[in-house]
């Protein structure tokens, strides 16, 4: 397994998880709710760009690895998932929205996996659709987990709702177009 800034900076996000999800759960005493939820915006914030910084890193400094492209999706959508669950416990975002987004994670992940098996992972590869989606995403939560006004102007759920739902939207979309571009091996698999 390599080891590289890239791939430290992968395995920072998937530590940083624990701490958008704990911060939420530590007394009142040693932080309120504003605090919290402005720390778990940070920590987010920050582990969503080592997602752009990690990818960019590795691309510079020719230090791509198979481990890193393995790695760097994996660790996006546990840090994903996880703040959807905090999410949905604080009623910051619908079941469904939660059930799309982690629900396609997993169906395509299988996909791709067993598209991999077969020799065909090449027409599963990230798609500009599954880009945006991540994207969205990523500007979505934040809005939602720091749940409060901002500059004095407007409360973020008023942006960061539409965005999730536009996020969930987008991840059916992509779903259907990674299903849609493996269709053919599928169909030709199931009837041997």
């Amino acid at each position: 397994m390599p080891f590289n800034l890239p791939i430290f900076l992968t395995w920072l996000r998937v530590a940083t998880i624990p701490l958008v999800v704990g911060i939420f759960y530590l007394p009142e005493s040693w932080l309120d709710v504003h605090e919290k939820n402005l720390w778990a915006t940070i920590f987010f914030v920050g582990a969503a760009i080592t997602d752009w910084l990690d990818g960019y890193l590795a691309r510079k400094w020719g230090q791509v690895s198979a481990f890193g492209a393995f790695l760097d999706p994996v660790a996006d959508k546990l840090m994903v998932a996880a703040a959807l669950l905090v999410l949905l416990n604080f009623d910051r975002v619908e079941v469904w929205v939660a059930l799309v987004i982690i629900g396609r994670e997993i169906t395509i992940s299988a996909l791709r996996e067993w598209m991999a098996q077969i020799g065909a992972s090449k027409s599963v590869a990230v798609h500009f659709v599954g880009k945006l989606k991540t994207a969205a995403q990523l500007i979505a939560i934040p809005f939602l987990l720091f749940n409060d006004t901002l500059f004095n102007l407007f409360h973020t759920k008023t942006i960061g709702k539409p965005l999730i739902w536009i996020a969930a939207l987008l991840t059916v979309w992509s779903m259907f177009y990674y299903l849609q571009k493996a269709w053919p091996m599928i169909k030709s698999k199931a009837e041997l």
